[in-house]
């Protein structure tokens, strides 16, 4: 079985499509940091998800299948 990543625990190669798309990263990122329980985290992809996390997590995913966990609060 494949091992499940981030963005709702799809597969990698679905999280990098997603990961591509700005509008989708933003989305998903914003959405699966609050999903974890971590609300400030969320709240502060929702706020500065559109620049240069985007980049990072872009190719974190690529990298490493995980997105960007800036605050683990």
């Amino acid at each position: 079985m494949a091992k499940k990543n981030d963005y709702f625990g799809l597969s990698r190669l679905v999280s990098i499509i997603l990961a591509i798309i700005p509008i989708t990263a933003f989305i998903c990122g914003a959405v699966t940091r609050i999903m974890e329980g971590k609300i400030v985290a969320g709240l502060l992809r929702i706020l500065l998800g559109w620049n240069i996390i985007w980049i990072v997590d872009l190719v974190l995913m690529i990298v490493s299948g995980h997105i960007l966990r800036l605050l683990n609060i």
